[in-house]
């Protein structure tokens, strides 16, 4: 099963040299878990709430004060737009991350994150239920 249709391309960004105050404030505006961080070359990594946790508030630093982009998730996890969930969930599991960044070659494609994983089993599943109860009732 691959992740093409679960790739999250609409994805929220913010410039590296932007405060972790204002991603974090972009995130909970967005109900998203996750931003983009881009620099002139494109996008450098993300800043997810694992970071804001673990390397802003967990280390006393002022959110304020830090630029997203020294605290950006780096080196970037990142899967083909045809990546199938199991290698997904390998590389999520390996890297202790809930989001990997999608590329085409060198074009960022988008995100996705374990709860669109999660999601695209659980229709999986779905369709099988409904398939195997037509199945047995017919």
């Amino acid at each position: 099963m691959i992740i093409t249709s679960q790739i999250q391309r609409n994805v929220a960004t913010i410039d590296e040299n932007s405060s972790v105050l204002d991603a974090a404030k972009q995130m909970a505006t967005r109900f998203i878990g996750s931003i983009a961080v881009t620099s002139a070359y494109g996008i450098k990594g993300l800043f997810t709430e694992r970071e804001l946790m673990m390397r802003v508030i967990g280390e006393g630093l002022d959110p304020a004060r830090v630029r997203v982009g020294d605290v950006t998730n780096q080196p970037m996890v990142s899967v083909k737009p045809d990546a199938d969930v199991e290698r997904c969930l390998e590389l999520m599991k390996e890297n202790r991350c809930r989001h990997l960044v999608v590329f085409d070659g060198e074009t960022f494609i988008g995100i996705v994150s374990l709860r669109d994983m999660v999601a695209l089993l659980l229709d999986e599943k779905e369709h099988l239920i409904t398939r195997l109860k037509e199945y047995i009732t017919s």
